[in-house]
C-alpha cells in the first residue's frame, strides 16, 4: 500500500480536470482496498475510490480526505468463467478473452478504465452491455461493513445503470465474476455499424478478433479509444447517454430504436449535433470532440466548473429545440460539505 499527498485528481482522470488530493492510497489487492476503506469509515475520512478514471468528472476543489487507487489485478479461470480483480484493465481483460477464445465482452473493447467499474455503469457499446455476461460481483458493503457477493439481480441492471450506481459511495468493488461462450466466433453481432463494419448481417457471429480490431477501428475514428497523442481521447467516452422516451414523444428525423412498453432509445449524438453542438464546437479550452459529438473533451488548464457548463448549456438547448432531457453519464465528483 502506497501513500502520497503530491497529487491532483486532474493526474488521475482521463478528462485532466481535478484539484488537489489531501492523501492518495494505492491499494494493489482486495485485501489493502477493504483495510484502506474500512480505515477510513472509521475515523471519518472523506473517501473516494478510483480505478481508471475515465468515467469521474472530478471537482475543481480537490478532495479534503482519502482517494484510494484501486490498483488490484489478476484473472481466475473456472470452466468458461473469469473471476477479475476489480483494478484490471479492462481492454487487457478484453484482449485475454479474445486470444482464449472466449466470447461475451468483445465488442467492448478500447474502452478505457478498470474491470471494477464496469458493473456500476453498466458498462456497454455495439451492442453488448456487462449485464449479459455477469453472474456475481463482490463487493464490500460500507453499510455492513462486511464483505459479500452481489447477484444480478441483486444489481439492479439497467441501461447505463446499477443498484451500485443508484447507492453511490456504499458498495466498493473488490471482484467481478463472467460467463462467457467458449470458441472462435462472437456472440451474434446485433449492432448495425459492427455487422457493416465486419460484412455480416445482423444477427450473425464474426470472429473474435475480427470483432475486436473492428471495434477499436470504430472507436479510434471517433476519438474513443484513449491515446495521449490525441486530445480527442481526452474525454469520458460518451458524454450523455441516449435517452429513452415514449413513442409518441420520438423526435422526427432521430434515429431511434425499440426499447420495449411502448418506448424508444434515441441518439443522443444526433440530438447534440442537432442542437447546435457539432463536431469540434469549442467553448473556450472545452467541447465537443472533433470526431464526435458526443465527447466533450478539455484542453490544457480547463476545469470542471468550465466542462460542467458547457454540458449544461448542451442539455437545456436540447431540452428546449426537441422536448427531450439529456443525462449525463460520466459521475460528477462533489466534495463533502462541512
Amino acid at each position: 500500500m502506497q501513500v502520497r499527498s503530491d497529487v491532483r485528481l486532474a493526474d488521475l482522470t482521463t478528462l485532466a480536470v481535478g484539484g488537489p488530493i489531501a492523501r492518495l492510497i494505492e491499494v494493489e489487492d482486495a485485501a489493502e482496498l477493504v483495510a484502506a476503506v474500512r480505515a477510513a469509515d472509521e475515523d471519518g475520512t472523506p473517501l473516494l475510490v478510483l480505478g481508471g478514471g475515465s468515467n469521474v468528472v472530478a471537482p475543481d476543489e480537490g478532495w479534503p480526505g482519502d482517494v484510494v487507487l484501486v490498483r488490484s489485478r489478476g484473472i481466475e479461470r473456472d470452466g468458461d468463467s473469469l473471476t477479475v480483480q476489480a483494478g484490471h484493465d479492462w481492454d487487457e481483460l478484453v484482449a485475454h478473452t479474445v486470444e482464449n477464445r472466449l466470447a461475451g465482452i468483445e465488442a467492448l473493447s478500447g474502452i478505457p478504465g478498470s474491470t471494477g467499474a464496469t458493473p456500476i455503469q453498466n458498462v456497454g457499446a455495439y451492442g453488448q452491455e456487462v449485464a449479459q455476461t455477469i453472474t456475481a460481483v463482490r463487493v464490500y458493503d460500507r453499510a455492513e461493513k462486511s464483505e459479500r457477493t452481489l447477484t444480478p439481480a441483486d444489481c439492479g441492471f439497467a441501461y447505463r445503470d446499477s443498484r451500485l450506481k443508484r447507492d453511490p459511495g456504499r458498495f466498493v468493488v473488490l471482484d467481478v465474476t463472467f460467463a462467457l461462450q467458449p470458441g472462435a466466433g462472437s456472440r451474434p453481432v446485433t449492432y448495425a455499424e459492427l455487422a457493416r463494419t465486419l460484412g455480416v448481417e445482423i444477427g450473425e457471429p464474426a470472429p473474435l478478433a475480427d470483432v475486436r480490431e473492428a471495434v477499436l477501428r470504430l472507436r479510434r475514428g471517433k476519438g474513443m479509444v484513449w491515446d495521449p497523442a490525441d486530445p480527442d481521447s481526452r474525454s469520458a467516452g460518451s458524454f450523455f447517454t441516449n435517452p429513452i422516451v415514449p413513442a409518441e414523444k420520438a423526435v422526427e428525423g432521430c434515429p431511434s430504436w425499440p426499447a420495449g412498453d411502448g418506448l424508444v432509445k434515441l441518439s443522443a449524438a444526433w440530438l447534440v449535433q442537432h442542437g447546435g453542438f457539432g463536431r469540434g464546437t469549442r467553448d473556450g479550452r472545452v467541447g465537443t470532440s472533433s470526431k464526435h459529438s458526443l465527447a466533450l473533451t478539455t484542453e490544457d488548464g480547463a476545469t470542471a466548473a468550465e466542462l460542467l457548463a458547457f454540458a449544461g448549456r448542451v442539455v437545456a438547448t436540447v431540452e428546449e429545440r426537441f422536448g427531450v432531457t439529456l443525462e449525463r453519464e460520466p459521475t460528477a465528483v462533489r466534495p463533502p460539505t462541512s
